[in-house]
């Protein structure tokens, strides 16, 4: 049997802020058959993570590039591969069978052929939404858990601010601030996503950055006697500001920078002074170097799911067709939430 696989790619590297026009849908006839003893297995795409890193990607050149595997630059007219789900449809390898759910990087398309050595494994959906795996029990989710407490370690009742509140990550983090019993203000880039952190996220505070003309009065207004741990989302003047408000020992925790990526005249320059005074710590990171905490990390959010004590945001459009506009979209501000692109049905 053989089927048809639809799957994105780009036409050229770009090196400023992505259009639609960037990207064009290939199609390739796949045979449903692998040879015996190869362990290669081929996986029906069933959701698809849509992140703000992949820009780096198609760069023609960035410094992540070399940094990390998944990182590695797109080569134009080849396939993309992101965080997903799917299902898997032939398999050679004796580790997976016909039918099997699986989570890890494939592709942006309709079906991945997987060779051995991939990041992929079995997928239990612990009786949760499937496309929970590619958010919130994804990387998003170890990524807002891992920054803020393998590394930032709060303490109850410290005073934490999160940029891009409102996105995959900034979201759980604030939650689980929240949850944990700290004080959480917020950033984020309309009135209705400020309403919808405070009403149904429980942050204490937020803010729309676009309505503020002075980041560092305005961070001085909700934080009066200073920041003990600021995520950082965005970079830039917000980086800028949140310094200037830190407390002495205060953490600040780099997890991206998306103000950043698409313009080569914005970076972060923040006081140097105020770092070295105040013994400020400053420190970026990578899920991939946190997986010693997944395991508290899953057990602690499939609670909080199952008592119905943290609310998921996920933004899902769907087919291979919309994600050249779901990645473009994520530069606008367009998400609420994980955006994710569901390629098939379950």
């Amino acid at each position: 049997m053989e089927v048809t696989n639809r799957y994105i790619t780009i036409k050229t590297s770009i090196d400023g802020a992505p259009k639609e026009s960037d990207f064009e849908i290939k199609a390739a006839a796949l045979p449903l058959k692998v040879e015996l003893g190869t362990n290669t297995i081929i996986v029906k795409n069933l959701y698809v993570s849509i992140d703000p890193y992949q820009v780096n990607r198609i760069k023609s050149f960035s410094s992540s590039q070399t940094a990390i595997n998944f990182a590695a630059g797109v080569t134009p007219g080849t396939a993309f591969d992101a965080y997903g789900v799917g299902k898997v449809v032939v398999s050679g390898n004796p580790e997976f069978e016909e039918g099997d759910l699986v989570v890890g990087l494939i592709t942006w398309g309709d079906y991945t052929v997987v060779e051995p050595g991939a990041m992929l494994r079995k997928c239990d959906s612990m009786a949760l939404p499937l496309s929970y795996q590619v958010g919130i029990l994804g990387l998003s989710g170890l990524t807002a858990y891992a920054g803020l407490f393998d590394i930032c370690r709060p303490k109850k009742g410290e005073k934490i601010f999160v940029s891009a509140a409102s996105g995959s990550i900034g979201n759980l983090v604030g939650q689980y601030a929240k949850l944990f019993g700290c004080y959480v203000v917020g950033s984020t880039g309309s009135n209705e996503k400020v309403a919808l952190l405070k009403e149904k996220l429980g942050f204490d505070e937020a803010f729309n950055y676009k309505e503020e003309t002075d980041l560092k009065a305005t961070l001085k207004r909700y934080f009066p006697n200073g920041i003990d741990i600021y995520f950082d989302n965005v970079g830039a003047e917000m980086q800028e500001a949140a310094v200037a408000n830190m407390k002495t020992f205060g953490r600040v925790v780099v997890c991206g920078i998306i103000s950043e990526y698409t313009d080569a005249e914005k970076r972060a320059a923040p006081d140097m002074l105020d770092i070295v005074y105040k013994r400020i710590k400053i420190q970026g990171f990578l899920a991939a170097d946190h997986m010693s905490v997944y395991q508290d990390f899953l057990q602690k959010t499939c609670d909080y799911l199952h008592a119905g004590h943290i609310q998921v945001l996920e933004d899902i459009s769907s087919g291979v067709e919309s994600i050249p506009s779901a990645f473009v979209g994520l530069f606008r501000g367009d998400n609420i939430g994980k955006k994710i692109v569901q390629i098939a049905e379950e």
